[in-house]
């Protein structure tokens, strides 16, 4: 998590200790058989000093011990198996002999041998129906990774943050570009098709926990550690446009990536790019880190969410706070709002998220949600009525915003959820993971894909937050995590889809 006011570079970068090469030592103990007799007049301290070892005489004597008993072990088992061979062959011959007996024309023993076969024949379908099972599951797994191929390539890199990278965000106005949040104090701007940094804000004195950028207009908005919110605004050029590289692989490969150091990034740094460093506009009434923000629809207003467990909705104008949102028992980790309508919902440490109505001006309603056991680490809307919410429980649970009090799909997984989010035009979650995945799921919960992550493209350590931009007829998503890197993928809807 970030911390407040400061660098998480302790945090980000982890340590990685050397690892400690032990030497092996031989031990020339002379292993004694349970059953063999020693030789009259021999102790065993004669037979241990006789040998050649720098080891004292009492633990060699006490390792030896330890072998007779390790021995005396393997003995008793190895003696119980022989007899439960035996007990099997001689199972094995009654049921031959009756077998043969029956079939020798024995009329009185008809519905024994009708019996016998038929829980032979049980016990012949019970063992193809596990053989089946077990060998679908992995005939699917293969098809899975064969028929993924080629649905996710990786479209650009951009490097230059010196901490790891909280959060992503595309600007909705031309030029598109991508904005990046980092626990070095800035946010910066890039050419998503050169990976060239174009702008860096530098205002904040903490940690840049989020970054949005305004509906309409060249502005962006930013949440800090150093407990305020910034509007400033930006103008930038896009270079000349380069051809893609021609670089693929299958969204299933699943090679480890640990021949890296930690914090190793290919590639230098941004060149020196416009620098901001002023803001339009300040926000600074929490007494906490203020850990993410957004604008709600027509960029009016703001909304930000702190560690001081209150989220505030301030007018962009004047700078006040029109409303604080109050009621959740921890920390707030995330707020979103609608795209069209004027809703926020706001996730916290407490395991709830809660839905803010503000559509009426003269009231606004609050609902709270309670289908998580951990914390909620991000909830957001859907261009239609829905709500996705993510939690360090491992879940994604989907809910109708018409009827929320159950999900109506929940999606399991094997590691802590970060910050989510959902296509705007084929609706599908693509959900950052801490155990360095990303994995992409369709509205009902059924998977479709997970991204690539190899020695030679992917994260290299934890996925805070992925973001989408469907742009010109092409679907691109963002990722960023603490490898102080973003990472541009194109995906193949139609062929994703056709997978499913």
């Amino acid at each position: 998590m970030p911390v407040e006011g400061g660098s998480s570079s302790g945090s980000a970068s982890a340590v990685r200790h050397p690892k400690q090469k032990r030497k092996a030592h031989s031990l020339s103990i002379r292993r004694t058989n349970s059953t063999e007799e020693r030789t009259p007049g021999i102790t065993r301290g004669d037979m241990l000093e006789g040998q050649d070892s720098k080891l004292p005489l009492a633990l060699r004597s006490n390792l030896l011990d330890l072998f007779g008993q390790i021995e005396r072990e393997f003995e008793n088992l190895y003696i119980e198996n022989l007899e439960l061979r035996r007990e099997i062959d001689s199972l094995n011959e009654r049921l031959t002999g009756d077998g043969q007996t029956i079939e020798g024309g024995d009329p009185t023993k008809g519905a024994l041998k009708t019996k016998a076969s038929h829980s032979t024949s049980q016990l012949s379908q019970k063992l193809k129906t596990t053989y089946k099972a077990s060998t679908s599951k992995i005939v699917s797994s293969f098809k899975a990774t064969t028929g993924s191929r080629a649905l996710c390539q990786l479209l650009k890199e951009y490097v230059g943050h010196r901490d790891g990278i909280w959060d992503l965000s595309i600007t909705r106005t031309q030029p598109v570009v991508l904005g990046t949040a980092s626990a070095d104090h800035s946010a910066l701007l890039w050419s998503i098709e050169t990976g060239k940094c174009l702008l860096r804000y530098a205002g904040h004195a903490g940690s840049v926990n989020s970054i949005k950028f305004h509906p309409t207009e060249q502005m962006a908005l930013t949440a800090s550690g150093d407990q305020t919110a910034h509007i400033w605004r930006y103008m930038v050029q896009l270079p000349a446009p380069q051809p893609p590289p021609d670089v693929s692989a299958p969204c299933d490969e699943d090679q480890d990536s640990s021949d890296r150091e930690e914090g190793e990034v290919d590639g230098e740094g941004p060149c020196e790019v416009p620098t901001v460093r002023v803001a339009t506009a300040t926000l600074k009434s929490h007494q906490g880190v203020v850990i993410a923000a957004d604008w709600l629809v027509g960029g009016r207003q703001v909304v930000t969410a702190s560690w001081d467990r209150a989220a505030n909705l301030y007018e962009v104008e004047t700078s006040e706070v029109v409303h604080s949102l109050t009621g959740h028992d921890q920390e707030l980790t995330h707020c979103c709002t609608h795209p069209t309508q004027r809703l926020v919902v706001t996730s916290s440490r407490d395991t709830t998220f809660r839905l803010w109505d503000f559509r009426d001006p003269s009231i606004h309603s609050v609902n709270v949600f309670q289908g998580h056991t951990d914390t909620v680490t991000s909830a957001v809307f859907t261009v239609g009525d829905n709500v996705v919410s993510g939690s360090d429980d491992r879940t994604v649970k989907v809910w109708d915003l018409k009827n929320m009090r159950s999900p109506i799909a929940t999606i399991r997984t094997d590691s802590a959820v970060n910050r989510i989010s959902v296509s705007a035009n084929q609706r599908i979650i693509a959900l950052p993971h801490d155990n360095r995945q990303v994995r992409l799921f369709d509205m009902s919960g059924v998977r479709l894909a997970r991204l690539p992550r190899s020695n030679r493209m992917g994260h290299r350590r934890m996925v805070c937050c992925t973001a989408w931009n469907e742009e010109n007829q092409s679907c691109n998503l963002f990722t960023c995590g603490f490898d102080r890197q973003a990472i541009g993928w194109n995906i193949n809807i139609p062929a994703l889809l056709q997978e499913k």
